[in-house]
């Protein structure tokens, strides 16, 4: 089995006017093909800056991150950004472009790989369809319910058959009924794809839904559990 994420050591300081604040304090942790982890903590555990640095939105200060292989430290913006396309990200808010139907939301995220408009088209009806939106591909995201936005998202993440999928907090803009149905769609997405998912989340109940759960706490792992 192969390793998706490996962090040695891994810090990360910021500034806070003349003031070092440390956000990750030495996290070791592996993530591997296939898995399903979430992090979990409080707000100010660090748990936010770890997701940031495995999706290369930011670079660690010290220590060792290889995300897919590849040493994030060592890379420039532009090996930043070409990380960043093997990765599928899905928000709390879901980021849809209002004025696009969902299927050109997730055609839009296809614009920057190597596929004609046809390719495009075929690949973001069948991902809608595979979330259950068949029926409302060409939707706004205003005639959309919550967990329905949310799906589109989901399938906007998958565009460019990523590695591995970053949520945070995927449940937290959605009630319980919905919830449990996006997390039934990650975990096949998860079994079905073999897509290995990293899920943030300040929610035991729904950190338990992975099948480990790393807890995070004032920039250290407190523990890393089988659930």
């Amino acid at each position: 089995m192969s390793t998706i994420v490996e962090a040695i050591d891994l810090r990360k300081t910021y500034m806070l006017g003349k003031v070092p604040v440390e956000a990750l304090r030495g996290i070791n942790f592996r993530v591997e093909a296939g898995d399903f982890v979430s992090i979990l903590g409080p707000s100010g555990s660090g748990k936010s800056t770890l997701l940031n640095l495995v999706g290369a939105l930011d670079k660690p200060t010290s220590g060792t991150l290889r995300v897919g292989g590849v040493d994030v430290s060592k890379l420039n913006d532009n090996g930043l950004s070409n990380l960043r396309l093997k990765i599928g990200f899905v928000f709390q808010f879901f980021n849809l472009i209002p004025r696009l139907s969902a299927k050109a939301n997730v055609e839009l995220a296809m614009s920057v790989a190597d596929m004609s408009m046809a390719e495009r088209s075929k690949r973001a009806a069948g991902l809608l369809n595979a979330v259950g939106l068949k029926d409302r591909m060409y939707h706004k995201p205003s005639e959309l319910s919550g967990g329905q936005q949310q799906r589109v998202a989901i399938a906007r993440a998958l565009a460019n058959k990523p590695k591995f999928l970053l949520l945070d907090e995927p449940t937290g803009n959605v009630d319980s009924k919905t919830a449990a149905e996006v997390i039934a769609l990650i975990h096949k997405i998860n079994k079905e794809n073999s897509v290995s998912i990293i899920m943030v989340t300040h929610d035991q109940k729904l950190a338990r839904e992975a099948r480990r759960t790393v807890q995070m706490v004032d920039g250290e792992i407190e523990s890393d559990m089988v659930n």
